[in-house]
């Protein structure tokens, strides 16, 4: 039977690759990667030294152009024409993969930045192709390093107080939820500075983007002295880059 490894590589620092993800890679003759644009070549880049730096045997690599996605869908109250609309962004992805995985004979391997379990949707891409039953394959998954841990290593931090949970959410639910107290919330996928829109004085942010990568940067301090610097900093380097990932940690003080 074929298979598919789904292997976590980190957050942009080559040497966030895991031994487990290169023997995975070592057993793995065509890599298929979803390129986002000329504008994202860069996050292709890397995978492409990555596999350079820890292959030695010849493998091959397809990449697939992401499909367009419709992102001017609203938040608040359009819940379910969100997911309906990233639920159809799913689809085309899985028929894309299905296609070049069908069209190609071997051990395949999709690079996942971060890892496969958190904010990816390589996973449910993999699940719409099975379901379909027109190909059979096993597949399996190995874990990585996500942005959420290279944040608070980054910062030199812990997730949380003592005793108390982390949230994990995104700018769109940020700004419909806020923070609560007695938590912190880590929030990702946030291309509008939802922090900005979070009520209250006591709230610290650590906040930090292209972590593990040549151009990271990270700033922390009280959400509402550092907020408009962050935004700032944030619309430079993406107007730099024409592209940006990062993510952040908000807590309330006390």
């Amino acid at each position: 039977m074929r298979k598919l490894y789904v292997i976590g590589i980190g957050a942009g620092d080559p040497d966030q690759v895991t031994v487990q993800a290169i023997k995975a890679m070592r057993q793995v003759n065509v890599f298929f990667m979803i390129g986002k644009g000329a504008e994202k070549q860069e996050l292709v880049d890397v995978r492409s030294a990555i596999l350079t730096e820890h292959l030695r045997h010849p493998y091959r690599v397809v990449e697939i152009l992401d499909p367009p996605r419709d992102r001017t869908v609203p938040g608040a109250g359009a819940d379910t024409e969100y997911r309906g609309v990233v639920a159809d962004w799913h689809e085309q992805r899985s028929e894309l993969l299905e296609r070049a995985f069908a069209d190609t004979d071997g051990v395949g391997g999709i690079l996942v930045w971060g890892d496969p379990s958190l904010y990816d949707s390589t996973l449910r891409m993999i699940e719409r192709v099975l379901e379909r039953e027109r190909m059979h394959f096993d597949y399996e998954v190995i874990p990585g390093i996500t942005s959420v841990q290279a944040l608070a290593a980054a910062h030199r931090m812990v997730l949380h107080e003592i005793g108390e949970p982390v949230h994990i959410t995104t700018g769109r639910r940020l700004r419909e939820e806020g923070v609560a107290s007695g938590q912190s919330t880590l929030v990702m996928l946030d291309g509008d500075c939802s922090f900005t829109q979070v009520p209250g004085d006591d709230i610290y942010i650590w906040w930090g983007a292209y972590l593990g990568m040549p151009d990271e940067t990270i700033v922390e301090g009280p959400l509402r002295v550092v907020e408009h610097r962050i935004a700032r900093r944030r619309a430079a380097l993406r107007e730099a880059k024409g592209w940006i990932m990062d993510v952040y940690l908000l807590r309330r003080n006390g």
